[in-house]
């Protein structure tokens, strides 16, 4: 079995209740600066879904990929209430793994 770097199931948005994108990856550092830089061709590119809105972090893939599908299924409303439970104001998450500790913003 690879490396994981940061298993994690997240959402990719182009704007506050814009497209929504739901994924998962090994190395979430890597695939938000990826999506947010554009070079994932396909859905996210097209539709400009550049910041993360929620995330989830696992222990081990094969759960991760289960919580993906769980999610996916879920229908729009769905979504939106579990990204505005944890992240009212949209903010883009991946800028708090950027920040120095005492620079985060108090949510």
């Amino acid at each position: 079995m690879g490396r994981y770097e940061f298993i994690a199931v997240y959402i990719m948005a182009s704007r506050r209740n814009g497209t929504i994108y739901v994924g998962v990856t090994s190395n979430l550092l890597q695939r938000g600066h990826a999506h947010r830089e554009g070079r994932i061709d396909g859905f996210t590119k097209r539709y400009g879904c550049k910041h993360l809105v929620w995330w989830e972090q696992h222990g081990d893939m094969p759960t991760a990929i289960a919580r993906e599908k769980e999610l996916k299924r879920f229908g729009r409303k769905k979504k939106l209430a579990l990204i505005e439970g944890e992240n009212p104001t949209w903010r883009d998450l991946y800028e708090d793994f950027l920040l120095p500790q005492h620079l985060k913003p108090n949510d």
